[in-house]
């Protein structure tokens, strides 16, 4: 189906408008809606798509762990900009097609395959997802079904909602893999969860139960598990009943700021992740990470 492109054009003058929004953002730009014109139909590889009255079920499927690779950035990212694009739709609930996780976050073998080139694109894939869940105009539910380590934590806030399943864990455990979380990721869990709790999260790098997360706002529901999905449908309908622009400029007034911090900074945030990464002290620990991964999957 054709998209209207004079409405999008239409879209970004209207929102490079409303206060608080983000001039000349990255996220939104003339080419990305060309990009949106010529998004296939077809399901992608790593994400399944069902279309609901006014909002989609957007389902990471990955296996074994919906690790995120490049790739699978590339096409969550199209996944996004075609609902974006779409009039229709007004709403997206994040969840995972795998039973018992949400997602294992950053697929670590992406820091270990010494391409420069491809490292620092998978980077920049991470920034863009970030940008686009943290700024979208949709109505965004997080419907979290099992565990959502480091990045997966990151999907999870980065949506407007999160309702977690009984028996889930989730947190920000970068540290524990000697991996050092983003501060645009820092800055989000700040805004969620507030200061004392980031830090101690993240400089410990906990995994915390649903209840945990529950309790301190890390997640806004919990739910028994086989409920989870008609809870997510219930949530977001109660979005969908505000108006999408008087919701999005509130919501970008609210985090217009933090946006921006990355925005200004893509390049140097982006530099030293590689540096950090290509560190032989780096390298040397994920590898130690991934035999351990390797040695626990062969006793299973």
């Amino acid at each position: 189906m054709a998209l209207n492109l004079s409405r999008c054009f239409a879209r970004l003058t209207s929102i490079g408008s409303l206060p608080g929004r983000v001039s000349n953002s990255a996220v939104r730009t003339t080419s990305l809606c060309m990009h949106r014109a010529n998004l296939s139909t077809e399901t992608p590889s790593f994400v399944n798509i069902i279309k609901e009255n006014g909002y989609s079920v957007v389902e990471m499927n990955r296996k074994p762990v919906n690790s995120i690779s490049l790739e699978m950035f590339t096409e969550l990212a199209n996944v996004i900009d075609g609902l974006e694009a779409d009039p229709a739709c007004q709403g997206m609930i994040l969840t995972s097609a795998l039973p018992k996780i949400f997602s294992a976050g950053l697929d670590i073998t992406e820091f270990m395959k010494g391409d420069e080139g491809r490292l620092k694109q998978f980077w920049e894939s991470f920034q863009n997802i970030w940008l686009k869940l943290y700024d979208s105009r949709l109505a965004t539910v997080a419907a979290v079904n099992g565990a959502a380590p480091a990045g997966g934590c990151l999907l999870a806030i980065s949506c407007d909602y999160r309702i977690m399943a009984e028996g889930a864990t989730i947190g920000p455990n970068e540290t524990q893999l000697g991996i050092v979380a983003p501060n645009w990721f820092k800055d989000t869990l700040v805004n969620t969860v507030g200061h004392r709790q980031s830090e101690h999260l993240l400089c410990l790098g906990k995994m915390l139960s649903s209840a945990d997360a529950g309790d301190i706002g890390l997640v806004d529901h919990v739910v028994e598990k086989s409920n989870l999905m008609a809870e997510a449908k219930d949530e977001i309908q109660k979005w969908l009943a505000i108006s999408g622009e008087a919701r999005s400029a509130t919501k970008l007034g609210l985090r217009g700021p933090t946006l921006k911090k990355l925005l200004d900074a893509r390049q140097k945030d982006t530099k030293s992740f590689m540096d950090f990464t290509r560190k032989d002290s780096t390298q040397k620990m994920l590898a130690f990470y991934m035999k351990k991964l390797a040695e626990k999957s062969k006793s299973n």
